[in-house]
């Protein structure tokens, strides 16, 4: 088909102009889904590509929604404005997907949109959808991470990003013994070995003198298998009479002061129960 053709299907009222490189051949408008998102790449400028969530989307994320599209163009090219795209000027826009719709690759793509996610909550659940969903590998993001430089949330993205990749690691453990001591708790025992009815578990943080037991759930609690092994334990430590608290080693990171009066509130409300 000529531009003469695309012209009289425009004049003709059959297919709509809406941008200098886009044509709609329906009226409905706004544009949404890939269509929305080929005409941000299209219309932002020379060189334009989809990055952070809008890339993330193109990859294949799901249970996540965003209400603009952003792309990345080089810092020295020309930008056109459009509503509901958010374009991001970059020296670099690093490895580009050129498949299907042009794309930075997930792992700088996930990175970036935890940076410019608009609380820390959107920028962690980002984050977890795109591993959950195997959308990257957990030691290819770790490793990205490590070479990038700047960036808003790096404090936070510094905690997050290993606890997600690298669940397995104890640092939720390490960190709660700490937080016990400031909130005015004796420090619990940890790694406390105990027999159960399916063999020795060990059990993370635990106030044995009044049946107080904390677990500290990290990334890796939530692949495969490891609910239902963690279930199994906490219903066995449970039929001992203890109680039992569960803590998501990325709630230690965004909802800290919340976990932690759950904490103190069990423990005083077990220590009065002993104490009658």
């Amino acid at each position: 088909m000529s531009r003469a053709d695309v012209r009289s299907e425009i004049a003709a009222g059959r297919w709509s102009a809406i941008g200098r490189h886009t044509v709609a051949i329906t009226t409905s408008q706004p544009l949404t889904g890939e269509a929305a998102l080929w005409h941000a790449v299209w219309e932002s400028g020379s060189g334009a590509v989809l990055d952070g969530v809008s890339a993330l989307e193109a990859a294949g994320l799901s249970g996540f929604t965003a209400d603009h599209v952003d792309v990345a163009i080089p810092a020295n090219h020309h930008v056109h404005k459009l509503p509901g795209v958010r374009v991001h000027r970059r020296r670099d826009i690093g490895p580009v997907r050129g498949a299907g719709i042009p794309r930075t690759t997930v792992e700088w793509a996930a990175i970036r949109a935890a940076q410019w996610a608009r609380t820390d909550r959107t920028a962690v659940l980002i984050l977890c959808l795109v591993v959950q969903q195997r959308l990257v590998a957990p030691a290819r993001l770790l490793e990205i991470w490590t070479t990038t430089r700047g960036g808003a949330r790096r404090g936070l993205l510094r905690q997050v990003i290993p606890d997600i990749c690298d669940g397995a690691h104890s640092l939720g453990e390490l960190d709660f013994g700490q937080l016990c001591v400031d909130r005015g708790l004796p420090p619990p025992s940890r790694q406390v070995v105990r027999t159960m009815a399916r063999g020795r578990a060990y059990l993370d943080a635990f106030w044995e003198d009044i049946g107080l037991l904390v677990e500290i759930d990290g990334g890796h609690h939530a692949r495969a298998l490891a609910p239902v092994d963690d279930a199994l334990r906490q219903n066995d430590v449970t039929l001992t009479d203890a109680v039992v608290l569960r803590i998501p080693v990325l709630g230690l990171r965004l909802e800290c002061d919340a976990f932690m009066d759950q904490v103190v509130r069990a423990h005083e409300l077990l220590t009065e129960r002993r104490a009658a």
